[in-house]
């Protein structure tokens, strides 16, 4: 009996198993055993597209639906990247549907996301030209945000020139010079505190006394005017009396009597209310001026 092993035939036997075994796991793996029709997009993105590669996902609301088929430059306008997407026919992509960059987590590695349209939106078909519709494309938050940050840093950067600017050489001495002047001006105002508060106290006691004058001048203000009413009826009476003239005799030695008996007190207290009131107001004169 010959127990001896072909061993070439055994070294195909196990080349031809992996061999079927490698293609059945890339078979399965490309989805070759249940394949689903594919139709073309295109959208043109006007951002860079570092971290995309082709093969990678497209995304329908966190959903895979297809894959990035070819990136490239577009041809009518170089300052725009085109892409070409291969996505499973029936996922509802409408008019209004819009294409975003985006990039998974920590890894960075980028994907396109594809946001629903609204209902009543008509679904996105090929054009007449049979070209692949194109899905509108919206900036994504990375480029907005570097978009921001750039306009920040560069106003940054501006208001650190018009500060330089304002700060020269020229404008510092002036401010030192400004507030040596501060300096200078509260050094002079703290040695003539002691001064300042004296004006004060002066104005107060001028105050004061101004006060207690116009109290005293009160009353005699309205003595003045009780005289000035007695000198008015003595007028009156005299009026009376030149009207009278070719009255009787008794009867104009009664107006004189009268006007005498009237009259006289009252111009005698009159002056006298005067040389008070000059008293009063020589006093005040001499009060308001006093050191």
């Amino acid at each position: 009996m010959d127990d001896k092993v072909n061993y070439p035939l055994v070294g195909a036997f196990v080349l031809l198993g992996g061999a079927l075994l490698v293609a059945a796991v890339l078979w399965l793996a490309a989805g070759l055993g249940s394949r689903q029709a594919m139709d073309g997009y295109q959208a043109v993105i006007r951002e860079s597209v570092a971290g995309l590669d082709v093969d990678a996902p497209v995304k329908y609301l966190g959903v895979d639906v297809g894959k990035v088929a070819r990136i490239e430059i577009d041809p009518g306008n170089p300052q725009q990247v085109r892409l070409h997407f291969l996505i499973q026919r029936g996922t509802p992509i409408q008019q209004d549907s819009e294409a975003v960059l985006k990039t998974q987590g920590l890894t960075g590695i980028a994907y396109v996301e594809l946001s629903g349209g609204s209902a009543n939106s008509p679904p996105l078909r090929p054009g007449p030209d049979g070209r692949p519709p194109t899905i509108p494309f919206k900036i994504s938050l990375t480029a907005r945000l570097e978009t921001v940050l750039t306009n920040v840093l560069g106003n940054i950067d501006r208001v650190s020139n018009n500060l330089n600017a304002m700060f020269d050489a020229q404008n510092q001495a002036a401010v030192r010079a400004t507030l040596a002047d501060v300096a200078a001006l509260t050094h002079v105002r703290a040695s003539n505190k002691a001064v300042l508060a004296a004006g004060v106290q002066d104005a107060a006691r001028t105050a004061k006394q101004a006060s207690l004058a116009s109290a005293q001048l009160g009353p005699t203000l309205e003595r003045i005017a009780r005289s000035a009413e007695a000198v008015e009826r003595m007028a009156e009476v005299a009026r009376d009396a030149s009207a009278k003239g070719g009255d009787a005799a008794d009867a104009a030695r009664q107006g004189v009597q009268q006007l005498g008996g009237e009259t006289l007190p009252e111009l005698t207290r009159l002056m006298a209310e005067l040389q008070g009131l000059a008293a009063s107001l020589r006093w005040l004169s001499e009060q308001t001026t006093a050191p």
